[in-house]
């Protein structure tokens, strides 16, 4: 079997669901390299900054490694604006979608939400823009590891003189994540809270 026969879904057979679940899993196997290519495809994206889209994705990457950041939270920071081409009025919620089967929830709701907590730097300076639209989550478990996340690693990613690690270096982790069992509750780990900086790690991966 090449292809189905159907042109209705309710008119498929358990053979060729079994054939199409079969080449759905056989997709999924290459997800991580269509996101590292979609990286790269950043650069096609917004303009007007001293560095490209791709440019600031690796460094707000690179920031979080040195830092001492754990895989989940250095992927994160890797594709936290990767929805930039084609979800420009919802790229945190693009992002965190791609990013919500196979990372801990916390990592998920902070690239979700970072579009609110971004506001904080620039919403005086533009009409009919909220400077305090993160109030709206104030409470929320995860609420300070975002102003983390924003101060630390996104909003000071813009400089062309940071020495920012290339893609190659993220692409293995990148392959790791999106490698795991999706939806795998030890994965996922609902609740629960992971520094973003490890001062211990970030000492020995300077070294």
């Amino acid at each position: 079997m090449d292809h189905v026969d159907f042109t209705q879904m309710k008119d498929g057979t358990k053979d060729e669901y079994e054939f199409l679940n079969a080449l759905e899993i056989d997709h999924t196997k290459h997800t991580a390299d269509r996101l590292l290519k979609a990286l790269v495809d950043l650069d096609e994206s917004l303009t007007g900054y001293q560095i490209t889209r791709l440019g600031h994705s690796l460094q707000s990457a690179t920031r979080a490694w040195n830092d001492g950041a754990d895989i989940d939270w250095v992927v994160a920071a890797l594709l936290h604006d990767i929805g930039d081409i084609y979800a420009p009025y919802n790229h945190d919620e693009y992002a965190a979608t791609i990013l919500k089967p196979f990372v801990r929830e916390q990592c998920t709701w902070v690239v979700q939400t970072h579009g609110d907590f971004q506001m904080v730097y620039y919403g005086q300076h533009l009409d009919g823009f909220d400077q305090n639209k993160r109030d709206r989550h104030r409470g929320h478990p995860y609420f300070a590891d975002n102003e983390v996340f924003c101060e630390r690693w996104d909003q000071a990613s813009f400089d062309p003189d940071y020495a920012t690690l290339p893609i190659e270096f993220f692409a293995p982790m990148v392959r790791e994540v999106f490698d795991r069992q999706a939806y795998d509750p030890d994965v996922i780990q609902s609740g629960t809270r992971a520094p973003l900086t490890d001062p211990a790690t970030a000492a020995a991966r300077a070294a």
